[in-house]
């Protein structure tokens, strides 16, 4: 996660600005009392606060939603720099109006594209969409309103894949997006762009992992006679399918359904995991915890 701030700036709204501090450390006694002490300190005040000690690993999680009243931008930098030090915690700071930089990837498939546009311009997701990348061309999606998004057509083949990924990484670079949601791109990235994107790649997989891999997954699941079927967002790792989960869903299956009727109820339950998934990384709910995260749902 790293320890990492937006631009807090000093001039405040007629409305309630808010911000989300999100930290993690290992666990000891104290560190609520201190962050919560520094914060009325400064006269802040504390909206929301979620924290979570993993007994395993001896970790402490914790995301407070806070009001900063009368404290400015470099009062609170200067107080929550002093507490992250004491504790050696990583830690982020952000104002809940900033929209995160996303780049949305898709091949054929558009449902999941269509959903987190749909959603955007509802404004349930605050982001701003920086490029749309794909291994199709546009008219794979005439259905789609693509109007004042960046589109960038990046074909790829066996013999091209490496070229592709230096042209997408560039992309990522030069649009400075923060996010990389893969919406149903149907190329798996290579173990080094993975690594480059640790952390800020959500995928979304056709079924609860491991499970189904491979081509017509729907059909694999009718042939099995499934009573359950699911998909799940998680982080893009170097282990294909393997990153850490962020959310899950599940849709009940009965002997009528055919695969078609699969198909149908696939894309309806990839596209509500896949938007959750991107809205809780989008409000930093969602934390690493090694192999693992940690998930302050709303």
């Amino acid at each position: 996660m790293g320890t990492s701030y937006e631009a807090l700036d000093d001039i405040r709204p007629s409305v309630l600005m808010a911000f989300i501090l999100t930290l993690t450390c290992m666990d000891r006694p104290g560190i609520v009392s201190r962050v919560s002490t520094a914060l009325y300190q400064l006269g802040a005040n504390i909206l929301d606060a979620q924290q979570y000690d993993d007994m395993e690993t001896a970790r402490f999680f914790m995301r407070v939603v806070l009001d900063p009243g009368p404290a400015t931008q470099a009062q609170l930098l200067e107080t929550l720099t002093a507490v992250a030090a004491a504790f050696d915690m990583q830690w982020t700071l952000r104002s809940s109006d900033a929209r995160r930089k996303v780049m949305l990837l898709a091949s054929a498939a558009d449902h999941c594209l269509a959903d987190l546009i749909y959603r955007w311009r509802q404004g349930e997701l605050a982001m701003e969409i920086v490029a749309i990348v794909s291994n199709h061309p546009l008219s794979t999606y005439s259905n789609l309103d693509l109007s004042g998004l960046d589109f960038h057509y990046l074909p790829v083949t066996r013999d091209t894949k490496l070229e592709q990924e230096t042209a997408l990484w560039a992309l990522i670079q030069s649009t400075g997006a923060e996010l990389v949601v893969l919406a149903r791109y149907m190329q798996v990235l290579s173990d080094g762009l993975s690594a480059k994107l640790h952390g800020r790649c959500i995928n979304i997989h056709h079924s609860f992992l491991p499970g189904f891999k491979g081509a017509k997954p729907y059909h694999q699941a009718f042939a099995r006679g499934v009573k359950l079927m699911g998909a799940t967002a998680h982080y893009v790792t170097p282990e294909l399918d393997e990153g850490p989960i962020i959310e899950q869903g599940v849709e009940r299956i009965c002997h009528r359904d055919t695969p078609t009727d699969l198909v149908r109820k696939g894309r309806d339950i990839e596209r509500q995991v896949l938007s959750r998934a991107v809205r809780w990384h989008l409000e930093g709910r969602v934390l690493l915890n090694g192999s693992k995260t940690v998930v302050f749902t709303d």
